[in-house]
């Protein structure tokens, strides 16, 4: 015992001797002195030029190096420079195994990272030519076996670290991007591991192009365990300042704040009353995440207050949007719950304020397969206060549409690689829509996609005093998308919704249409012209309003009764009671060959063609007379003119002026003449006959015959001649 006894006092001699040594080392030599040798070897061994123009200090306790005003050059250009750098660890917790850093402070750093029009930065000149990189182990080489002695957790401890004034400056001449950070600062006090430690930092960020500018201010206390797999940020508030070229010149603020915790072993993280701001917009939400990756369960809340996106907008030196009422956008609101099973995050209690409305609801989106799910029901939503106001320019392209077709070649209409990766399941319904100056109500709209198979299984509403219910089917599983189309509409009136909607009081009645189109094609010609199918209409109680088909018709009669109209105030309008056909569509051609209607003392009919690539109308219609038409002396119906054929015609481009479509057919009304020729000249020698058969064949045979028998014959001559 008395042995081992003298083997420690020896070592614990040794050891105090080494300190002594060293301490008198320390306080006897001069670093300074071998500023020549370091700057020598710095130069031997590297490219860079290093110049220690400050003192050099050292200490023992606690162990530490001091330098100051040192600069490394590279090519004739400063690399990196500092004015001051401190560090300083405790001795014996070296000894210890458990090194605890007293401090650390940098000072005036200043790097310069460039990079060449070849693209290679000058960090790559470091070191002289030549010289081989490490060898890195080939690719198929076995990995050495793993270690099985158990790693002590790591245990360090700072004082005070504290970086200031420190600034990088990154040129990359390939791009012409520059890149400054500047004023940079960090403090932390107290850094261990398994405690939490005090963090300040502060920074300012700029851009060349375009040029851009970030004032920094972060401060929080952090934390990570011993395992160094559970970290936390705790009081976290950061403050920041925005301005230069993309805010116009204008200054924004922003900021977050919150708490922020994660494990990385069991894959949890938690934020805690997040808030972020950025101008008048504030985002706030609480999260919680269970399992990273496509399996991640979330749960928590997001808020976000109402705010004005026209003052954000301003505030961000952009221009709003022009909109048709320029009230909108200045009352936008956002909150949900968020929940939902690992792999899929689910939003429920869904609010969202656009102004005036309001839409309540829940979605879904999953991680994996990206499918979307949204139910959302509004109140009322006028759409046409968003549009942009009609200028002059807007309305002559309105007024020329083929000039804007010929501005380029036509284009696909939908993206169908998108279309076949969309899986959808929407349910959408709104209270009322204003669109286009049409108002609809009571919307109710079901879309489904699966794989480029997308259907709208409903799409219904209240029209103008109607209903109406549309399904649609696109098939973009092919590179050629096929359609398929169906519509009925029921009770509709027309009068209120072409006006609406066009500006146009050309017909007014009850519409009822159905319509069943099948097309292909992914461009809006092609769709047009492989179109397909049929249009069956009946307009019940109406009136052609800018169309007097009546005076048409008494023109005609006047003309056979060889008479002038008299009448002056004819009206603008056809009233009818009842006006059906049937539309069959083949490709830019309607052709309809059914169109009847019933008008005042006439029948209606007709056949021909819409050309919806010219936008051109053809129709050929006859007015039967088959009553009383007009009060007008020389539009009187007389036995020559009953059941002849007023023709009309309608012709021309339905998209300029439709009330100057149909006009009186004077070179079909020569047919209708020579038929009321006929017919009257017909008549007039029916009339000779029955006069010549009464009086003088007649008395011829009431003396031979009997009174019934004579009649019996002279009804028998006179039909021989009708």
């Amino acid at each position: 015992m008395k042995a081992v006894r003298y083997l420690v006092l020896a070592l614990v001699g040794i050891v105090i001797l080494a300190v002594v040594a060293i301490g008198i080392a320390f306080f006897t030599i001069d670093p300074n002195t071998y500023k020549p040798q370091i700057e020598q070897a710095a130069e031997d061994s590297t490219n860079l030029e290093l110049d220690l123009a400050g003192d050099i200090s050292w200490s023992l306790f606690p162990l530490g190096l001091e330098l100051n005003d040192v600069e490394a050059t590279l090519d004739q250009e400063r690399f990196v420079a500092l004015e001051k750098l401190v560090a300083k660890v405790d001795f014996w917790s070296l000894l210890a195994m458990a090194p605890q850093v007293n401090t650390f402070i940098l000072d005036g750093l200043d790097a310069r990272l460039r990079v060449a029009e070849d693209g290679t930065g000058n960090w790559t000149r470091i070191m002289p030519e030549g010289e081989a990189p490490a060898e890195e182990p080939a690719a198929d080489a076995e990995p050495a076996p793993a270690e099985e002695a158990t790693q002590e957790p790591l245990n360090f401890a700072v004082e005070e670290v504290r970086i200031t004034n420190a600034q990088v400056h990154y040129d990359d001449a390939s791009t012409g991007q520059s890149l400054v950070l500047e004023d940079f600062t960090l403090t932390a006090n107290d850094i261990a591991l398994g405690q939490d430690f005090p963090l300040a930092l502060g920074f300012r960020f700029v851009t060349g192009e375009p040029e851009f500018t970030v004032v920094g201010d972060i401060s929080a206390s952090l934390a990570a365990n011993e395992a160094m797999d559970t970290f936390s940020v705790a009081d976290l508030e950061s403050s920041f300042e925005l301005s230069g070229e993309p805010f116009g010149g204008k200054t924004v603020n922003a900021g977050i704040s919150g708490d922020i915790d994660a494990n990385t072993t069991a894959e949890t993280a938690a934020i805690k009353n997040l808030r972020a701001s950025l101008a008048n917009l504030e985002i706030n939400t609480s999260l919680n995440v269970s399992g990273f990756g496509d399996k991640a369960e979330v749960s928590g809340n997001v808020d976000i207050p109402e705010f004005s996106l026209r003052e954000l907008l301003s505030s961000m030196g952009q221009q709003a949007p022009e909109t048709a009422d320029p009230d909108v956008l200045k009352a936008l609101a956002f909150s949900t719950d968020i929940g939902g099973p690992a792999g899929k995050a689910e939003l429920s209690n869904l609010n969202i304020k656009v102004d005036d409305s309001t839409f309540s609801g829940s979605a879904s989106y999953g991680i994996a397969d990206s499918a979307i799910g949204l139910d959302l029901q509004g109140d009322a939503f006028n759409a046409d206060r968003y549009l942009p106001p009609e200028s002059e320019e807007t309305a002559q392209t309105e007024e020329q549409p083929e000039q804007a077709e010929e501005a380029g070649p036509e284009s696909d209409l939908l993206p169908l690689e998108t279309l076949r990766e969309l899986a959808l399941n929407i349910n959408l319904g709104l209270g009322e829509l204003i669109v286009s100056n049409l108002t609809i109500a009571d919307i109710k709209n079901r879309v489904t996609a699966d794989k480029g198979l997308i259907k709208v299984n409903e799409f219904s509403g209240r029209l103008y005093e109607g209903d109406f219910n549309a399904n649609v089917t696109l098939d973009a599983r092919s590179d050629n998308p096929t359609w398929a189309i169906s519509n009925k509409v029921q009770n509709v009136q027309t009068l209120p919704l072409l006006t609406d909607l066009a500006e146009v009081d050309a017909l007014s009645g009850a519409a009822n249409i159905n319509m069943d189109v099948n097309t292909s094609g992914n461009r809006i010609s092609a769709l047009r012209g492989n179109a397909k199918g049929e249009i069956n209409f009946n307009l019940a109680e109406g009136e052609f309003t800018q169309m007097n088909l009546t005076r048409m018709a008494c023109r005609g009669i006047a003309l056979a009764n060889g008479e002038e109209l008299t009448t002056t105030d004819w009206g603008t309008g056809t009233p009818f009671n009842d006006m059906k056909g049937t539309m069959k569509i083949d490709g830019n051609t309607l052709n309809n060959t059914e169109l009847v209607a019933a008008l005042a003392g006439m029948e209606l009919s007709g056949d021909g063609t819409v050309k919806l690539d010219t936008s051109m109308l053809d129709y050929e219609i006859g007015l039967r007379i088959v009553g009383e038409v007009h009060r007008d002396e020389a539009c009187r119906v007389t036995e020559y003119v009953e059941g002849a054929v007023i023709p009309v015609e309608c012709r021309g481009n339905f998209s300029e002026d439709p009330a100057g479509l149909c006009s009186f057919d004077g070179s079909r009304f020569r047919d209708t003449l020579k038929d009321m020729a006929a017919k009257a000249a017909k008549g007039k020698a029916k009339k000779e006959v029955e006069k010549a058969v009464d009086e003088k064949l007649g008395k011829e045979l009431d003396k031979r015959l009997e009174g019934e028998a004579a009649d019996k014959v002279k009804d028998k001559i006179k039909g021989l001649f009708n």
